[in-house]
């Protein structure tokens, strides 16, 4: 099998899920409104801040562009188990192709769509007032770090997706992405919580995302100094690669063995 097969393949899947987008206008537009829909809640109606220094919606938008990147596993896993429900992915083993499409054309059209989620809502964040006030290469090095934690919880919904195998089972795991995302520093430092529960919050990976490209933006800090919190740009990068590690290889051993 020819690398230029795989790619000419994964090429011909990324565009069938592109086209999804056209023909289901309403869930593609859902995807980007919702999280503006929490930036506005919790920075105008529920409001917050406390123990962070300077504009509020300023240490929220880092954040919530860290949080819209975790609960974009829901998507993931929804997409994964309707094919699998309706017996597509089995169609396309089948056919002469390589196996490995499937796959990469599944995260490759994720991936366009969680930086045009990312554009969204950065450019509605400038318009409430956030700034990044690193350098052009600090910034894209923070968008970077966000694209990297949503690649690696692609394939945790990949992976899932096809354990799971019903859309009805998606369910069960937004009960744990909900109270995993919240227990973050998205929205309030680890401060002004109880001390056990600033620590565990300090070490969610997401938390890791969210101060790094805190710290890269040039806005508020989200944590008092602590090892995690100094060591957020290396924890941002290790966090991913090591969910990238478990499971991009266990999403490819569910898939291999689905015929078997």
């Amino acid at each position: 099998m020819s690398a230029a097969w795989v790619v000419s393949d994964s090429w011909t899947m990324t565009r069938r899920e592109l086209a999804h987008w056209g023909r289901r206008p309403v869930q593609m537009v859902v995807g980007l409104v919702f999280p503006v829909m929490l930036l506005l809640m919790f920075g105008f109606l529920i409001g917050g801040g406390r123990g962070i220094d300077g504009e509020y919606v300023e240490f929220l938008v880092p954040g919530m562009l860290a949080l819209t990147m975790a609960f974009g596993l829901e998507a993931t896993m929804t997409a994964v188990t309707q094919d699998l429900g309706k017996g597509v992915i089995d169609r396309f083993r089948a056919m002469p192709m390589s196996s490995a499409a499937v796959l990469v054309g599944r995260s490759a059209a994720d991936m366009l769509q969680s930086a045009v989620g990312l554009a969204v809502l950065a450019g509605v964040g400038l318009l409430l007032g956030w700034r990044p006030h690193g350098s052009p290469a600090a910034t894209l090095a923070a968008f970077a770090l966000l694209l990297l934690l949503r690649f690696a919880m692609l394939w945790i919904g990949i992976f899932l997706g096809m354990v799971a195998g019903r859309p009805e089972l998606v369910q069960a795991v937004q009960i744990l992405v909900w109270p995993v995302g919240f227990l973050s520093n998205a929205f309030a430092t680890p401060e002004a919580m109880p001390g056990w529960l600033g620590t565990v919050v300090e070490w969610n990976p997401l938390s890791a995302t969210a101060t790094a490209v805190r710290d890269l933006f040039g806005n508020p800090a989200a944590a008092p100094p602590s090892w995690a919190a100094d060591h957020a740009a290396l924890l941002a990068v290790a966090w991913p690669l090591l969910l990238l590690a478990i499971f991009f290889p266990s999403a490819v051993g569910r898939f291999r063995g689905l015929s078997k």
